[in-house]
């Protein structure tokens, strides 16, 4: 059992606590055990074509406090390995609690809706990683410090829509941040909303806690392994034996305008195939290549023969062998 399922079992009696500052205060650890992580709301403010933001530096305009923001997508249904091809979308505020893509309401009365500050996506590595380039974000009434995240599976099936939380000891990043005024960080921890009163962490603040390291000077690094139920019967891309058994490179051009080509390295007869979707989970083509021989293989990819025009597109490549079945995905750029 999670320590997040005994927490919520135990809300009732925590729930008579809350006042008590040690407790609303106190770090959480987040659990390792392996179960999807707790669904969240996208809350008021999603982005509205996350396709257009494949980016790993979402700073834009915002000044504040470096941030990096390392997250790790892992399988339920792979004995929790890491999930490459992933879509990870993030987005938060910015040092002052605003979003952008949204503002002019009763909810956001600072108008950023021509903004795209501080929203990204990015693609799972072979290591189920994902990393993103930002400031330290703010908070506002009711809510805790947190992250939005949205993953999907490689072909643009939503996964989880989840939040990572932020440890809030007296020591902790955000208690620091937020006494940073040379940054820009105004309003200290008066009125703050702790984890264990926030309506989304309330009952779940443990299996969704990150680790953040660093300091004001040099900046913060925030670490969160995000567990989804991913597919099955697919052999982990970052264990021993899938490593052994082939290499994909990036292709080369990219970006490119008519053709690009996808180096593969195999160390054994295989069947490859190579299906090609856009940002927003659409398959548009696909090539298959029977019993390539071992060794170097330089595959050509045409935009015309697959239907590709201008924009970033996410290439699934499936290898099948004598071994088994395996999948890596790289992204390619048609411009």
């Amino acid at each position: 059992m999670k320590r997040s399922d005994f927490l919520k079992n135990g809300v009732g009696f925590l729930g008579m606590a809350l006042i008590a500052p040690s407790i609303v205060k106190a770090d959480i650890t987040k659990t390792d055990a392996c179960s999807v992580d707790s669904s969240e709301t996208e809350g008021p403010f999603p982005t509205k074509a996350p396709s257009d933001l494949l980016r790993s530096n979402i700073v834009g305009d915002r000044t504040g406090i470096a941030f990096t923001i390392n997250i790790t997508i892992k399988n339920t249904n792979n004995d929790c390995g890491p999930l490459q091809g992933a879509i990870v979308d993030i987005w938060h505020c910015d040092k002052d609690g605003y979003y952008s893509e949204y503002g002019g309401t009763s909810m956001q009365t600072v108008d950023y809706t021509s903004n795209h500050f501080l929203r990204g996506r990015q693609v799972t590595d072979a290591n189920g990683l994902v990393t993103f380039t930002s400031i330290f974000p703010g908070w506002y009434m009711s809510r805790a410090t947190h992250i939005h995240v949205h993953i999907y599976n490689s072909s643009g099936t939503s996964l989880l829509v989840t939040q990572i939380a932020f440890p809030e000891g007296s020591n902790s990043a955000v208690v620091t941040v937020n006494s940073a005024t040379a940054y820009g960080y105004t309003k200290g921890m008066n009125g703050y909303t702790y984890n264990a009163s926030d309506n989304v962490f309330a009952d779940s603040a443990a299996n969704e806690m990150s680790t953040v390291t660093g300091s004001v000077a040099e900046g913060y690094v925030l670490a969160s392994d995000i567990y989804v139920a991913g597919p099955t019967g697919v052999s982990s891309l970052s264990d021993e034996n899938a490593e052994s058994q082939f290499t994909i490179g990036q292709n080369y051009p990219n970006p490119f305008v008519d053709e690009t080509t996808l180096p593969i390295l195999l160390n054994q007869s295989s069947d490859v195939s190579i299906e090609v979707y856009n940002m927003m989970g659409r398959k548009i083509g696909q090539e298959q290549y029977n019993g390539l021989s071992a060794g170097e293989q330089v595959l050509p990819l045409n935009a015309e023969k697959l239907g590709l025009t201008k924009g970033n597109y996410i290439c699934n490549v499936q290898i099948s062998n004598n071994s088994g079945t395996y999948k890596q995905a790289r992204v390619i750029t048609k411009k």
